[in-house]
């Protein structure tokens, strides 16, 4: 029988499940060669701006297989709706049986992106962080802040935004943490930052320098079309790691820096490599270090089975 989960339900269970352990398995998973992951399937709309991607894939050995479908309207929050949609369908390995229908409207994709976000500052932002520099002002923007409060002691933040409304709204969503978060008119004022995070789906590169010791979290460029980070960047840091070097072969900041010359693949480590202690990570302070996360079906898999099993009641199992 299938069960049908709706957005709420799905919080409430997404609540009791730890989800940057679920992200470190995933990403073990797929660099250790366990999963299966086809090339992301996408629709991209002019009028309205907007994208749909279809991820989907399974990991040897584990019970589920899932489809997920996640849409990006980026003119809806200027109508009182949120900008993500969507929807994962969770499949039995063995039978082939559809066992839940996970109606979360983005909300799963939303938090597995933060989490992963989350763990990427864990493995790679340095010892000392004076300030976190965070890049535009939606809902990746939000997530991303409060999965770091866990990670890192630093609680003064700067913000840049398209506008001081943005930022305004952003400051008072963010009103119930104990960060001091303030807003700023230019990247170029990340100088004092030691963890960096962008989240928008610019099609122009947004920040262009960082100081030596910076780590860098980019998450917005996940289409062909989107670049946030300057391709010099990538070409002078000590460190560059993606989740997934197949998809980085045709999206992502990686992409795009390959795509104009100033980055070799080679040197291109995925994070599950890292994780495993396969390839290198940041190895001084003074390091530049960026994590290109242009997100993979696995970890929609591990989210999806981990809140199931949730709501389910089931024993929790091993996501590894």
């Amino acid at each position: 029988m299938t069960e049908v989960y709706r957005s709420a339900e799905i919080a409430a269970a997404l609540a009791n499940v730890d989800l940057t352990a679920a992200m470190e398995a995933a990403f073990l998973a797929y660099s250790s060669g366990r999963a299966v992951v086809p090339p992301v399937g996408e629709l991209l709309f002019a009028e309205p701006p907007g994208e749909v991607h279809i991820k989907y894939g399974y990991v040897r050995g584990e019970p589920y297989y899932v489809i997920k479908v996640a849409s990006g309207f980026y003119n809806h929050p200027a109508l009182g709706l949120s900008s993500s949609n969507g929807l994962m369908l969770l499949f039995s390995q063995e039978t082939g049986e559809l066992k839940a229908v996970l109606l979360d409207e983005g909300l799963l994709t939303d938090h597995r992106t933060a989490a992963a976000g989350a763990l990427a500052a864990r493995y790679f932002a340095p010892p000392r962080v004076d300030a976190i520099g965070i890049l535009g002002t939606g809902i990746q923007a939000e997530l991303q802040l409060r999965y770091l409060a866990p990670v890192t002691a630093c609680r003064r933040v700067l913000v840049y935004g398209r506008s001081e409304a943005a930022i305004a709204s952003y400051q008072h969503r963010l009103a119930d943490t104990n960060f001091s978060i303030s807003g700023v008119p230019s990247t170029e004022d990340f100088g004092d930052c030691q963890l960096i995070v962008t989240t928008t789906p610019s099609a122009a590169p947004l920040l262009h320098s960082v100081s030596r010791g910076t780590h860098v979290t980019a998450v917005g460029s996940d289409t062909a079309g989107k670049q946030e980070l300057d391709a010099r960047l990538l070409a002078m840091a000590d460190v560059v790691v993606v989740d997934s070097r197949a998809q980085s072969a045709s999206r992502g900041e990686v992409f795009q820096a390959v795509r104009s010359g100033k980055l070799d693949m080679e040197r291109v480590s995925e994070i599950g490599q890292v994780i495993a202690g396969e390839r290198r990570g940041r190895q001084d302070a003074a390091d530049i270090s960026i994590v290109d996360l242009t997100g993979v079906a696995t970890q929609d898999i591990a989210i999806a089975r981990a809140v199931y099993e949730r709501l389910t009641a089931a024993q929790p199992s091993s996501l590894t």
